[in-house]
């Protein structure tokens, strides 16, 4: 790790992973701001955050939560909302967040989920919310921002002996329970924030589960066991190509087209 202290935002801080990524990062040594949507909710968050108040789903209550941030971590989720919560909360918060940084330079950690690309299960079907996670994801990468996209598996269901993190790639756990694999939360949050300062996360995109062993503290090590996603596709290394462009929603293309970078990354 570089130990470079740097400015983080926290997307979610309220939630369950949020909570404990606004933990990990002070504990770093980060500068925190919290995005709230009130400060009633923000009141079980570590007393050194500074909270900000916005709405992901209004872009111009986020200019002041983004100015002059290093590094953002979004752990938000739509819970609940049906196909239009997943759209305006999952995707449309990540979209309105690039929005808002217009070009400023940010190192971003974005939480997905595992099976994020298994578009024919009864959740996705009643819910959408893989498409629109995975749509999130596609802005990311087309942004030209550095990034780590983290999708784990089931919070908490792991054992007391089970710690031991696995990182995969190419999503093709897709039983839609426990047997995808599962994760400490704690885990994921220690994850998320040491990817902000690891060259070897940047431009990754993984699954994240936890295997019968103790937790290791070498996470530079495991980014750099991972193979970089290719630069100019949309779709992470080594994922199943099923959702085309040119058969996604007219808005969800035009988003893309107005927040990429001509320029690839570098490998």
């Amino acid at each position: 790790m570089s130990g470079a202290q740097m400015n983080v935002l926290v997307v979610g801080a309220t939630g369950s992973i949020g909570r404990l990524v606004v933990e990990e990062a002070i504990r770093q040594g980060h500068a925190v701001c919290a995005l709230v949507r009130d400060l009633r909710g923000a009141s079980r968050l570590h007393a050194a955050a500074l909270r900000v108040v916005g709405d992901l789903t209004r872009p111009n209550t986020l200019v002041a939560a983004v100015d002059g941030v290093d590094a953002i971590v979004f752990t938000h989720g739509a819970d609940g909302g049906g196909k239009l919560g997943a759209e305006q909360v999952s995707y449309g918060g990540v979209r309105n967040v690039l929005t808002a940084l217009d070009g400023h330079p940010a190192r971003i950690a974005l939480m997905t989920a595992i099976g994020v690309t298994n578009r024919t299960g009864a959740y996705n079907r009643s819910t959408e919310a893989h498409d629109w996670k995975r749509r999130s994801e596609r802005l990311l990468r087309a942004s030209g921002l550095p990034y780590t996209i983290v999708r784990p598996g089931w919070f908490d269901y792991n054992n007391a002996d089970q710690h031991r993190l696995v990182m995969l790639q190419g999503d093709t756990r897709h039983a839609g329970d426990p047997r995808d694999g599962v994760v400490a939360r704690v885990q994921i949050a220690q994850v998320l924030v040491n990817s902000l300062t690891s060259a070897s996360a940047t431009h990754k995109t993984f699954e994240l589960v936890a295997e019968r062993g103790p937790a290791q503290e070498d996470f530079d090590g495991l980014f750099a066991d991972l193979d970089v996603d290719t630069p100019g596709v949309l779709d992470a290394v080594h994922d199943t190509h099923n959702m085309p462009l040119a058969q996604e929603p007219e808005r969800v293309r035009d988003d893309l087209s107005r927040l990429a970078t001509p320029e690839p990354h570098e490998t």
